[in-house]
């Protein structure tokens, strides 16, 4: 069983620009920069336990994630993760549905991906704001925050998909967080 254990905060564009500096001069390691759709699904069992069922859909890869928070009173969020990567999004999905479930929340995130020691940090942009999350134990998480200079950051407790109930739109079940796209005669 992975345990997955992060922290999130939610950055102001100045402490996000200080970051993206700090990172450089910690001898973090970029790894990629990625955009994301992530779409979760409600129905059945999930609205049952707290869990998630998402697809995300990254570059050319498609991912298949289960997620069931464990409950606990620190800023350090802990989740059991299943997550494997699937052939064939159209199928997925198909199949996804046919157990009963349905799509409840899509958003779309920017991601830069960053290596420090034993830590991933990412630096997020969705159309509601900035984040950073640093995973890894909870001593790396700890570590990578006093080395960013980040402990008096706002902690942000709430997941991606509850803000984009909160802040995204409505349309008929399914919540949304799209960023803007441009016109091709804008362009």
């Amino acid at each position: 069983m992975a345990i997955e254990i992060e922290k999130k905060y939610r950055l102001t564009s100045a402490q996000y620009a200080g970051v993206l500096t700090s990172l450089d001069e910690i001898g973090a390691v970029f790894d990629r920069e990625d955009f994301e759709e992530n779409i979760l699904f409600g129905g059945g069992i999930l609205n049952e336990i707290p869990a998630v069922l998402r697809l995300r859909k990254v570059a050319d890869k498609t991912l298949l994630t289960f997620k069931q928070r464990i409950v606990n009173n620190l800023a350090i969020k802990q989740q059991i993760e299943h997550e494997t990567e699937v052939s064939n999004r159209e199928a997925i999905e198909q199949i996804i549905e046919s157990l009963g479930y349905k799509p409840r929340v899509i958003y779309e995130k920017r991601r830069k991906t960053y290596h420090f020691k034993n830590a991933e940090i990412v630096l997020d942009e969705l159309p509601f704001g900035l984040f950073m999350e640093i995973e890894g134990s909870i001593t790396d998480i700890e570590l990578a925050e006093i080395m960013l200079e980040a402990e008096d950051f706002t902690t942000e407790h709430a997941t991606y998909p509850s803000l984009t109930v909160q802040f995204g739109t409505q349309n008929g079940e399914v919540f949304e967080a799209r960023f803007a796209k441009k016109l091709d005669c804008l362009q």
